[in-house]
C-alpha cells in the first residue's frame, strides 16, 4: 500500500488487485475522515496509515457506494474504531442485500444490517458537509452513489464516477455499472463544481477535469448511441 498527500487536508491511500484501488483521508481540526474503504486486506494498512499522520483519530466513514471493493475493510476498522459510517440513504438497502443492484444476478450483502446510517440532511433532503466535504447524490453506476467535494482545496473525490488514465477522464467500469446512460449524465458535477483536481478509485488524478468533460461525453453519446443530455 501506498499513501501520498493528494492537497493541503487530503491523502490517497493505494493497493493494487489488478487495477488501483483508492481511498481517502481527509483530515481537519477535529480529527481525520475516511472515505470508502476498499478492500478487505487495506484494514490494518489504512488504520496504520491514519496513525501515521498523527492528525487525531478517526472520527467517521463516508462511503461513495456499497459496492464490495469500497467497502471490504469496513467491519474490521469499524470493530477497531466504533466510528460512524455513512452512505446515501438510497444505497443502504442495495449494500444490505434488500434491494438487487441494477444488472446484477445475485443480490449482495456487503455491509451487516445497521452498521452504515444515512447521510444526514437538511429539510430540503440536501446531504450535509462533513468535514469540509460535501457530498452530491450522483447515481448511475450505483442507485446511490455520491461524490464528495472538499471546497477549500478544490478536490473532488468522485469514487467510481469515472475510471481515469494518463491524466484523462474515463467512463466507469461497465461491468459493474448498473446505468452507464445515468452516471454519464451524473458527470455533469464537473462542470458545476470545476475542481482542480479530480481523484478516482480506479486511476490516478486528473487536473482540470472540467476541461475533458465535453470530449467525454460527446464520446459516449457516440458509444450508446443515443442523447445523453
Amino acid at each position: 500500500m501506498k499513501m501520498k498527500q493528494v492537497s493541503e487536508h487530503i491523502w490517497s491511500i493505494k493497493e493494487w488487485m489488478l487495477i488501483p484501488i483508492h481511498v481517502w483521508v481527509v483530515i481537519d481540526k477535529e480529527g481525520v475522515t475516511l472515505v470508502d474503504a476498499g478492500i478487505p486486506k487495506m484494514a490494518k494498512g489504512i488504520l496504520t496509515s491514519i496513525k501515521q499522520l498523527e492528525a487525531g483519530p478517526l472520527k467517521h466513514i463516508l462511503l461513495t457506494h456499497g459496492h464490495s471493493d469500497h467497502v471490504g475493510a469496513l467491519k474490521k476498522i469499524q470493530s477497531e474504531t466504533q466510528v460512524p459510517v455513512f452512505a446515501h440513504k438510497m444505497e443502504i438497502p442495495y449494500m444490505e442485500g434488500d434491494k438487487r443492484y441494477p444488472r446484477r444476478k445475485k443480490f449482495e450483502m456487503n455491509v451487516e444490517k445497521n452498521m452504515v446510517q444515512p447521510l444526514p440532511t437538511d429539510k430540503h433532503e440536501v446531504p450535509i458537509q462533513f468535514s469540509g466535504l460535501q457530498p452530491y447524490l450522483t447515481p448511475g453506476h450505483s442507485p446511490g452513489h455520491v461524490v464528495y467535494y472538499h471546497e477549500a482545496d478544490n478536490v473532488l473525490l468522485a469514487g467510481d464516477l469515472f475510471t481515469s488514465k494518463r491524466g484523462k477522464i474515463q467512463q466507469p467500469m461497465a461491468l459493474f455499472t448498473g446505468d452507464m446512460q445515468v452516471a454519464v449524465k451524473s458527470s455533469t458535477i464537473l462542470e458545476q463544481l470545476q475542481p482542480e483536481r479530480l481523484e478516482v478509485c480506479h486511476g490516478d488524478s486528473v487536473f482540470h477535469p472540467a476541461a475533458q468533460l465535453e470530449a467525454y461525453m460527446n464520446k459516449m453519446e457516440q458509444k450508446l448511441k443515443m442523447s445523453i443530455r
